[in-house]
């Protein structure tokens, strides 16, 4: 194919092609040549363009295909318009004569076709420059139209649509014969070229005046007639058409000043009328009325009516959202109009009226729900309740006028029902789509619009009474506030007017609508209303009886409110279980004996009254099944199916009743089958086994009935067909924006569309398809299709030899009726059997013996041949559940023998459509029959069949099978695909454009055979490159295709590709492809759009985004013009079109698009996803908000200038959004809080307003997310304060973010301060709305979250700014100290919980971080000394907020106390819930308790926290139990922790309500840490941790802990498990911090013990004492019931973990070599040495013979630490985890059992194996050197010899190796090491005990002496070797001074001349570097000192060396003034110690 890339066709290549190739070929090349053309610079072209044009025209010659020559007609058209123009002429002369051509053969007429596209497109893109050809082409084209095709008919109109666009006016001779000829088409009988016909006439009205005109009836004529018979495309066109004519007939200006004919212009008026006679009259004229119209029997055609209906939606959307504004009151009367009694044709009949009522509901929608801001949506809602008004003053008018004209007063009440019912039923959808926003409109008293709706509930018609009570449906789901007062209302209405009969039923509707309400709204209502409801629904029923005239309706509002009560789930029904199940009991008679005498009584009003009652029984018991699940035990099963064989028995009896009383009965008797049969599908099979027989014959008598007249088959199908097969059967079975509308034709004449009085039980359903009214068919269709349903599941259970009877009998009653009926008959048994085919697939069950395979396969042949595709479509699927139910090989091979046979043998177009559906439907169930053969075979006959061009409907159902079976064969079909591919190829290049279904089904097979290749599709091996080229050339001639289904194809195969071979597909023609189809008016293309842009955007985000950008500036022709892609960007425009679109998945697919989008790019086009947010906010910040400000400005004084400046908003500014709803607000505030989360992970500068303004200085291009901070408190402004609940949610929620993060940003220019200190007057401005009265709990909620979250974070210093938040926080305090009773009754009580709870955690939150800083800030004065105003300062912000909260401290701790004790009882495990108190917590109610867990999970943690907290700051000592008392309206709790018992008899003693206090918040911590919850969090599991820590930081609670072992224990272990399930390092070093409690709090409890024992004995010996602490007498720790042993656990847990080389299985195993040293992570060293403390302290829990027992465990992991973690550091320094070990190994050796009798010598045994492992640990092991730090072994060493008992270290084979270790250590050349061993070994030489010390003496000295006399003979020469020396010299002097009498002087005299020696003189002395200055001071400095101290000696040394002498006073004399001021002082303070306290630099000796 690469070879056809060249500018001029490559025609030696061409011509050895094959025919298919060929055609491939030249397409390739013309796709080529037109992005090439106008690549190619124009001279390149003028000099190849002769060549071209004739290679063109030879093309257009040879017969080239649809897509070819649409291609080929572009490319002359860009050719000429880029090159010469001379020679156009002869190819437009060349062109005509083809068209002239006489030849009318089949193989001429594609090239004939082809000149009619290339004249469309020469004149489209040349225009002007052809003017004077223009006349005789159009004439020549009208004249081939005489004679043409479809196809050319359709080509022809196109074509001129072209011509009409390229000339524009200049065309204007021609207009009227144009017009003339497209009048013909667009009544043509092919639909295509209708559609054509209106495309070409939508051309010409755009010169054409007359068409708007002069002949404007007669193009409305036209189009009403063009809507005869059409199908959805002709239907989407014409409308257009019409639309748009007739909005240019209003809003047209007169062209030129000179009219040329006078043109009248319309009124609206007059268009309304016109368009009104279409809706009513049809195509039938004004004037023109047959004798059936004047007869009244004709009714419009629906396809008119429906296609009359697009139009008013095209004519409202071409004159746009503005002109709508002003003129809704007149548009909406006018459509109202149309269905009211002025026209009585449109509602003749209730199934005219019923779909009337459903194009009038579209329009409005349409009108206000698509073009209406929300401002102008609410100015709507007030007209329409002013046309509610005046249409109920009619009805009261007519209703008052009392008995006299009755029958003339009820006509004009029924005329205006149903324009009641269509204002009602747009009403409600208003309203719920504006949610939250539509709160003032219900305000406005003026409007009444609660009123209006209320006032209609009682009108006489039953449709207008449901309508309104759906209406108030949507109220109450949109505006939650409402929906208790409405139903109190209603109630209200309800029992008072009991008496009227209107009244019932209405308010009974209202009530059952908004208790379907409850479940759309979180917060629910009060539980108490249940109560209420059910009894006055008992109360109608019982009353029923009392008057006839109202006993039908009493009965139906009874069990209809019962009903409904249902739907609000198992916790308030499980309340009323008990007499909703004695009221089903008595509904039944008991036995069959009394309904015999039953039949025998009554009449047929009281039989009515029955049938009514006991079909709402069984709905209430239905709903209660379907609802209640959970409360569907064994028991209460038992209890609902007594009076089941007595409702099947009723039904059997039915129709001899109906024989009796006549057909009144009729309805009732088809309403109660139908709720029978609903009920028994909900019940499992196996409850009503007994009457599956009788049942049975039952259903076969309903589905075979003579009296059914409507064949359904459009409802009863489509759930029997597999879902994918539908796409090839009428299009109005797919998805698209007019469903609501076109469902009606689907349904076919006779039949209504669903509506709601068909079914008023279906009131409080929660409707599939979100916010539209619950559509119920009429009950004679819905009984059918639960029949259908049931039959399948109870013919799966009975026996089978009745299955084989009731097959037959099936057959047979097909077989004995005829025409019509047997359809019906057909098509009814044909689906039972599907259905029952389906549910044993389903539940995998059998078909049976073989006698039953001939009558179900007789049945399913019979449909496969039926005229009704869509049964089909069904059989197929029942042919293939067959083979799959059966189950049996050679049956499934003989199925498809037969379709093979069949398929063969047949010529008829019903057959080979059903037969080949059917092979696929075999494979897609069966893959496994493809052996190889059996797929050979169907191939080829698929292939054959999808060739046969005669037909398009048996192509379309061979290609769509074939799909089916290249799916299912997978890797098997490898071997097809090159015929397969090749085969489509040429079919799509070569079937006409009219039959788009082939093109479809095209698309499908293409689709599968990509996935079938898959990954494969990268290769580069020839055949797959042929094979990829391929793909992509049929995506393109789908693409090109004018049929959008097909496009959407396209674009799906694409995606398909991209996915498996990405870098062959054209990202940027795709995107564009994408771009230009973003808002088609297509549902399925713009899905598919959105499918396919989701999945590129996971990839490559920005690319597509630059692509669509670049196509946007690029393109000349404007791109749709909904995408204002150019300034908005691609997310500008999805959020665009997320605003417009309602279907829900494709509002999915947007913003999982834009949430990629966001992910990947946000971070580096920051500022322009902030504007795009900003602006979709901004849109919307009306009047409220400034208002909302400015009343704080005069509060806070200059505080607020910055908040209005947020709001006020210049309106000359125009905003890319218009008015968008709040649910895109929404979204938008919720892509805030992702850009902030994604800049979290990006660079550290986006949280850092230095460095970003640094980093923005550098280069302008940065962006950082700090640098916008003002816009996203704007933003979060904005949205909190809206009219919008969700969107005051999602602000706070924004605002909450912000504060987190940006809190502890500082500011730069303020030192001291942070930069959000400058924001908190808008902060306090966006919090106060959210605290007043009339909030909904929720948002108040989250605003208690943000208040605490904003104090917490010390943004704010000063008292009084902060008291303004506080402020909010304090009323919220005293709202709810009443308690659970206090709040509002308008929701469910859980939500005051929730409120409650919410307010209590942030004050909980509040207390935590003040008490936190009141810590840290008393640590900081200790350690450190402030200047004396900071002191003042800091004391004062610390301090103060916990003042702030300490003055409400008292009545909080008890609230805290009364929820914690709540959360305690509600976690209690199900088994003591009849424990619990029955009128339920502090805070909840019993009923709630259920919900109101949720609300104590999200916020005890914190409660906890600060309890504990309190509890620790009082150290539990209990207050007066009054105090707080006075805040408290009533006591806290029932169970009040401070109160008496209720008897007021025993007061608990304060030492018991601490153990009380004490027992709940452990009890509580342990119950969540030992079971914790996968979804538990992190907050909640550090507050528990830390409220343990706070509980045992107080000397009470410890020794609670200590006395208590099993507790202490308990603890451990929880604590132990913790650290096994969580990884997270600050949990665990939280754990291990209690862990350290516990044992300190076991210690204390020892001491104690031991020394009350020491006092009681007083002189008694000490002998006798008993042993405490572990391990007792014996030194036994038992596992589970020792603290130690669970501590020992724990702590080894995390030694292994973070050094597994401890672990001694691992090491003690052969083979493991010891590894080196490694340093932890800060983290892990945190937890080792945490665990280290824990372990040093141990023996000191233990008992003398206890702590023999853990010390080896303990010895070898501290030194194992020492061991693993030696690391040589720089600088000598210690690693953290060295140091501890170091530090818990002082502590263990200076442990009291060191010295205790009893444990003393196995301790020093012990202790001297520890002291040789770590000098084993010097030597090499294996021959391997362990890379250990000498100084860490050294001072390990070291703290042996120092720390425990002489003994220890002093046996002589030890001490010997210490000294040998010391002395390899001074050898050591690393000066380092050096220095540190000084320093050891000046500590040991003073070490008191002569025994340890003196051996290091003797051994040592001499060679230190050495080591300084040689540094003293090379001069050291810098700072290191300095202080070698200096080390030294200490080491000696300290010598000296421990040095007995006699041989002191000896040392004195080593000493003297090394000092002496570096004395400098005064000449020296100016030229010496700076450390022989140094050094010389220092030796100085020491002669000073020890020439007083030991003057004798010193003197004998001077004595002895005269050299020496002369040198001293030389340096004496040199620093004489030195030493004037030295000597005296030295004198003074001559102390031999002084040396003593010479400190070790490490802290652990």
């Amino acid at each position: 194919m690469e070879l056809a890339h060249s500018l001029l066709l490559n025609e030696e290549v061409y011509n050895q092609l094959g025919e298919v190739q060929k055609a491939e070929f030249i397409f390739d090349w013309l796709s080529y040549l037109e992005k090439l053309l106008l690549a190619t610079s124009r001279s390149d072209v003028k000099e190849k363009q002769k060549t071209l044009v004739e290679q063109l025209l030879s093309l257009l010659t040879s017969s080239p295909g649809p897509p070819t020559r649409k291609l080929l007609a572009k490319n002359l058209g860009v050719l000429y318009s880029i090159g010469d123009t001379f020679s156009v002429y002869e190819t437009i002369d060349k062109c005509n004569d083809l068209i002239r051509s006489k030849d009318d053969s089949p193989s001429y007429l594609p090239t004939k076709l082809a000149a009619v596209v290339c004249l469309g497109s020469l004149y489209r893109k040349l225009g002007r420059v052809l003017v004077n050809t223009f006349t005789d082409t159009v004439g020549n084209i009208l004249k081939a139209m005489k004679s043409a095709e479809s196809q050319g008919r359709y080509e022809i109109m196109l074509s001129l649509q072209n011509i009409l666009n390229g000339l524009g006016a200049a065309a204007t001779p021609c207009h009227r014969d144009v017009y003339k000829a497209a009048k013909s088409c667009l009544t043509d009988r092919s639909m295509a070229v209708r559609c054509a016909a209106a495309k070409c006439l939508l051309e010409l009205q755009k010169e054409a005046i007359f068409m708007w005109s002069t002949d404007l009836d007669s193009v409305a004529t036209l189009c009403f007639k063009s809507f005869e018979g059409s199908n959805y495309d002709v239907r989407i066109s014409v409308s257009k058409l019409l639309g748009t004519v007739l909005a240019k007939a209003i809003i047209s200006k007169h062209p030129g000043s000179v009219s040329r004919q006078s043109i009248r212009r319309l009124s609206l008026e007059e268009v309304l009328e016109l368009l009104g006679t279409g809706f009513l009259r049809g195509s039938s004229g004004f004037l023109r009325a047959s004798g059936d119209m004047l007869k009244g029997t004709s009714s419009v055609s629906r396809d008119v009516r429906v296609g009359v209906t697009q139009a008013y939606v095209v004519f409202v959307s071409t004159l746009g959202g503005t002109w709508l504004e002003k003129n809704f009151a007149a548009f909406l009367s006018h459509v109202l109009s149309l269905v009211s009694q002025s026209h009585p044709k449109a509602t003749q009949t209730q199934t005219d009226a019923v779909c009337g009522r459903r194009c009038i509901s579209f329009i409005l929608r349409a009108a206000i729900g698509g073009l209406l801001g929300e401002k102008a949506q609410i100015a709507a809602a007030k007209d329409i309740c002013q046309a509610i008004w005046k249409l109920k003053k009619v009805v009261d008018a007519v209703m008052n006028e009392g008995n006299v004209e009755t029958r003339v007063g009820s006509t004009d009440v029924m005329a205006s029902q149903h324009m009641l019912v269509c204002a009602l039923q747009e009403l409600g959808n208003l309203i719920y789509s504006l949610g939250t926003t539509a709160a003032p409109l219900l305000q406005d008293s003026s409007a009444g619009l609660l009123d209006s709706v209320i006032s209609v509930i009682q009108h006489p018609s039953i449709a207008v009474r449901l309508a309104a009570a759906w209406c108030l449906h949507c109220i109450a789901v949109a505006l939650p506030s409402y929906l208790t007062p409405l139903l109190d209302r209603c109630l209200e209405r309800l029992t008072v007017l009991k008496s009227s009969p209107e009244a019932v039923t209405g308010f009974s509707f209202a009530v059952a609508a908004l208790l379907g309400a409850v479940k759309h709204c979180p917060l629910g209502i009060p539980h108490g209303k249940g109560k209420i409801i059910m009894t006055l629904a008992e109360d109608l029923l019982c009353s029923a009886v009392q008057n006839s005239r109202l006993s039908a309706q009493r009965t139906q509002s009874g069990w209809l409110l019962i009903a409904a009560l249902m739907t609000l789930g198992p916790a308030v029904v499980s309340h009323h279980l008990a007499r909703l199940l004695l009221l089903w009991k008595c509904v039944f008679p008991v036995s069959p004996k009394d309904l015999e005498t039953e039949k025998s009584r009554g009449d047929s009003f009281t039989w009515q009254v029955t049938l009514e009652g006991r079909a709402g029984a069984l709905c209430a018991i239905k709903s209660f099944v379907f609802h209640c699940g959970d409360l569907l035990t064994e028991e209460v099963i038992q209890r609902l199916l007594p009076p089941l064989p007595c409702a099947v028995d009723l039904l059997i009896q039915l129709s001899s009743v109906l024989r009796t009383y006549g057909s009144t009965l009729k309805t009732p008797s088809v309403v109660y089958k139908q709720r029978l049969y609903e009920l028994l599908i909900l019940l499992p099979p196996e409850s009503y086994e007994g009457n599956l027989c009788a049942l049975l014959k039952e259903l076969v008598a309903d589905l075979t009935a003579s009296d059914i007249q409507v064949a359904a088959s459009a409802f009863l199908l489509p759930p029997l067909c597999h879902q994918d097969d539908l796409v090839i059967l009428s299009p109005l079975l797919q998805e698209t924006d007019h469903r609501f509308i076109e469902e009606q034709l689907l349904l076919g004449n006779g039949i209504a569309c669903g509506s709601l009085e068909y079914d008023p039980y279906s009131i409080y359903e929660k409707d599939v398809e979100g916010d539209s009214v619950p559509k119920p068919l009429p009950p004679v269709l819905s009984v059918i299709s639960s029949a259908v349903k049931l039959f399948g599941v109870v013919c799966a259970h009975v026996g089978e030899a009745q299955r084989l009877f009731i097959l037959e009998q099936l057959l047979d009653s097909i077989k004995h009726t005829k025409g019509a009926r047997q359809q019906i008959v057909q098509l009814h048994v044909v689906s039972s059997l599907s259905s029952f085919l389906k549910y044993l697939a389903g539940s995998k069950g059998n078909l049976g013996p073989e006698e039953m395979r001939r009558p179900a396969l007789a049945l399913v042949m019979g449909a496969l041949e039926s005229p009704n595709p869509l049964l089909r479509c069904a059989a197929a699927e029942a042919w293939a559940r067959l083979a799959q139910v059966v189950d049996d090989g050679a049956f499934t091979a003989a199925l498809a023998q037969v379709s093979f046979d069949k398929l063969k043998s047949a010529r008829d177009v019903v057959t080979r459509t059903g037969y080949s559906l059917a092979l696929g439907s075999l494979h897609r169930y069966l893959g496994g029959i493809s052996s190889s053969q059996h797929l050979n075979s169907c191939v080829g006959i698929l292939f054959t069949l999808s060739q046969d061009s005669t037909s398009p409907n048996v192509q379309t159902w061979a290609l769509h099978s074939l799909s089916l079976i290249i799916d299912s064969a997978g890797p098997l079909y490898n071997m097809h695909v090159e015929p397969t591919l090749s085969l489509i190829i040429m079919l799509l290049l070569n079937v006409p454009p009219t039959h788009a279904e082939v093109h479809q089904s095209l698309g499908r097979c293409l689709n599968a055979l990509i996935t079938t290749l898959g990954p494969e599709l990268q290769g580069n091996s020839t055949s797959i490159s042929t094979l990829r080229t391929s793909c992509l050339l049929g995506c393109a001639v789908m693409q090109d295709n004018p049929d959008c289904l097909v496009q959407a194809q396209a674009i799906s195969c694409l995606q398909q590709l991209h996915m498996f071979a990405p870098r062959h597909v054209n990202l940027s023609s795709l995107v564009s492809c994408l771009c230009v189809n973003l808002c088609s008016p297509y549902l399925l293309l713009r899905r598919a759009v959105l499918a396919c842009l989701r999945q590129l955007v996971q990839r490559e985000a920005a690319e597509v985004s630059e692509h669509a950008v670049m196509l946007a500036k690029d393109s000349r022709e404007e791109l749709t013009p909904d995408a204002n892609i150019r300034e908005v960007g691609l997310e500008g425009a999805l959020l665009t079109l997320l605003d417009k679109e309602t279907d829900q998945k494709l509002c999915h697919d947007i913003k999982e698009t834009l949430n990629h989008m966001l992910t990947s790019m946000a971070v580096d086009k920051l500022s322009f996803w902030l504007k795009l947010c900003k602006d979709v906010l901004a849109a919307s910040a009306d009047f409220t908000t400034v208002t909302c400000v400015d009343t704080m400005q005069e509060e806070e004084g200059d505080k607020g200038d910055d908040a209005s400046v947020l709001t006020t908003r210049n309106d000359d500014k125009s905003y890319p959004f218009t008015n968008p709803r709040w649910a895109t607000r929404v979204f938008a505030a919720e892509c805030v809080c992702r850009i902030i989360s994604q800049c979290e992970n990006a660079h550290s500068a986006h949280f850092d307003i230095a460095l970003a303004q640094e980093m923005r200085k550098r280069d302008s291009r940065n962006d950082f997310l700090v640098l916008h901070l003002a816009d996203l408190i704007r933003m979060a402004f904005m949205a909190a304060t809206d009219h919008s609940d969700q969107l005051r949610l999602s602000g706070l929620e924004t605002l909450l973010v912000v504060i987190r993060r940006f809190a502890s940003i500082p500011e730069p220019e303020f030192p001291g301060h942070v930069i959000l200190e400058q924001y908190q007057a808008n902060v306090g401005a966006a919090l106060r709305p959210a605290f007043t009265s009339e909030t909904p709990p929720d948002v108040t909620a989250k605003a208690c979250q943000v208040c605490s979250a904003w104090i917490a974070s010390g943004v704010v210093s000063d008292l009084n700014d902060l008291r303004r938040v506080h402020q909010l926080l304090v009323s919220s305090l005293t709202k709810i100290q009443a308690g659970k009773e206090a709040l509002s009754h308008l929701y469910n009580e859980s939500a005051s919980t929730m409120e409650i709870l919410a307010v209590l955690k942030a004050w909980a939150e509040v207390y935590i971080i003040a008490v936190g800083r009141h810590k840290s800030h008393r640590q900081a004065l200790k350690t450190t000394t402030y200047s004396e105003d900071c002191v003042r300062n800091e004391s004062y912000s610390s301090d103060g907020l916990l003042d702030l909260v300490h003055t409400d401290l008292g009545t909080l701790s008890r609230l805290w106390l009364a929820a914690l004790q709540d959360f305690a009882l509600l976690t209690l495990p199900s088994e003591f819930a009849s424990q619990l108190p029955v009128e339920g917590g502090a805070f909840y109610t019993a009923e709630t308790s259920e919900s109101a867990k949720l609300h104590y999970y999200n916020s005890w943690a914190l409660i906890l926290h600060a309890t504990a907290l309190w509890l620790t700051s009082t150290g539990f000592v209990v207050a007066d139990p009054d105090e707080g008392a006075s805040h408290l309206s009533r006591p806290v709790t029932p169970t009040s922790m401070c109160q008496g018992s209720s008897s007021g008899a025993t007061v608990k003693s304060p030492e018991d309500v601490c153990t009380d206090r004490f027992h709940l918040i452990l009890g509580i911590s342990v119950e969540f840490l030992c079971s914790l919850r996968s979804d538990a969090t992190m907050e909640s599991i550090t507050a528990c941790l830390h409220a343990l820590q706070a509980l045992l930081d107080v000397p009470w609670p410890r020794s609670k802990i200590g006395s208590d072992q099993d507790l202490g224990i308990e603890l451990l272990n929880v604590l132990h498990r913790v650290i096994l399930t969580r990884e997270s390092p600050s949990i665990q070093l939280a754990s291990l911090e209690v862990v350290r409690q516990i044992i300190c709090a076991a210690q204390e409890h020892v001491k104690e013990k031991r020394r009350s024992a020491e006092v009681d004995d007083g002189a008694a010996e000490k002998e006798t004492l008993p042993e405490f602490g572990e391990g007792k007498d014996t030194g036994g720790l038992v596992p589970g019931k020792s603290l130690v042993f669970a501590t020992l656990e724990l702590c080894v847990c995390i030694l292994v973990r973070q050094l597994p080389g401890l672990n001694p299985k691992l090491t003690g195993s052969p083979g493991v070599k010891a590894a080196k040293p490694q340093v932890l992570s800060e983290d892990g060293s945190r937890l080792v040495s945490a665990a280290l403390v824990i372990l040093s302290e141990l023996p000191a829990v233990c008992s003398p013979e206890g702590s023999i027992s853990i010390l080896p465990t303990i010895l070898y992991l501290t030194i194992g630490v020492l061991r693993e973690t030696a690391v040589k550091l720089p600088g000598g320094q210690l690693s953290s985890t060295v140091a501890a070990s170091l530090q818990a190994l002082k502590g263990i050796l200076s442990s009291p059992m060191a010295r205790a009798e009893k444990s003393h010598t196995a301790w020093t045994d012990l202790l001297r194996s520890a002291l040789t492992t770590i000098l084993d640990y010097w030597d090499p092991v294996d021959g391997t050197h362990q890379e250990l730090d000498e100084i860490s072994l050294l001072t390990a060493i070291t703290v042996f010899t120092l720390s425990t008992s002489p003994e220890v270290t002093t046996i002589p084979c030890l001490q010997k190796r210490c000294i040998e270790k010391f002395k390899a250590t001074l050898e050591i050349k690393d000066p380092v090491v050096q220095i540190k061993t000084y320093q050891l070994l000046l500590s040991v030489f003073q070490y008191p005990n002569p025994a340890v010390s003196y051996p290091y003496i003797y051994s040592l000295v001499s060679s230190i002496v050495e080591k300084l006399q040689e540094i003293d003979q090379r001069k050291p020469e810098d700072t290191t070797e300095l202080q070698i020396f200096q080390e030294g010299i200490k080491v000696l002097e300290a010598l000296v001074a421990i040095a007995e009498e006699q041989h002191r002087s000896q040392l004195v005299a080593c000493l003297l001349p090394i000092l002496i020696s570096f004395l400098l003189d005064d000449n020296a002395l100016g030229s010496a570097t700076a450390v022989m200055k140094n050094l010389h001071d220092f030796a100085l400095q020491n002669l000073m000192q020890i020439g007083p101290q030991y003057s004798s000696v010193f003197k004998n040394v001077m004595a002895s060396s005269p050299a020496l002498k002369a040198r001293l006073e030389a340096a004496i004399k040199g620093n004489r003034e030195n030493v004037k001021v030295k000597i005296p002082t030295s004198k003074h303070t001559k102390n031999p110690g002084k040396n003593a306290s010479i400190q070790l630099k490490t802290n652990f000796l």
